[in-house]
């Protein structure tokens, strides 16, 4: 009993301390504005992400650029790549893409300017 009267002397005690807590912000407007820091912190994250990767991407698209005439070349001789194994690596390193025995047959190849001509070189 004397337990139960406590308690209830401290419920009563402490309701008016939450009733004067006076002017504050409500639950709601701490929320929105921990979610509007939330996003000026993502905002953030990412700008020094695009700004630190700036530079990559601007290096790899000027090297693509470099690849793009070697790589229609390649596509060029190699047709349908689903007419292919996947590539297997020999004993020595060496990387061969075999033809699958089921492919129809290569469309006359186009004849090449010599030994100077552009592909890809290894």
């Amino acid at each position: 009993m004397k337990q139960s009267a406590i308690i209830l002397a401290l419920c009563l005690a402490l309701t008016p301390v939450q009733a004067q807590e006076g002017p504050g912000p409500a639950p709601d407007e701490e929320m929105e504005e921990g979610f509007s820091l939330l996003n000026e912190g993502a905002k953030l994250l990412f700008r020094g992400l695009i700004d630190r990767m700036e530079p990559t991407m601007r290096d790899m698209g000027e090297a693509m650029g470099e690849l793009q005439p070697a790589l229609r070349d390649l596509l060029a001789k190699v047709d349908d790549l689903r007419n292919y194994e996947a590539p297997e690596r020999l004993p020595n390193g060496d990387i061969i893409i075999r033809r699958k025995p089921d492919a129809p047959p290569l469309p006359e190849a186009p004849p090449e300017a010599g030994p100077d001509a552009p592909g890809i070189e290894l």
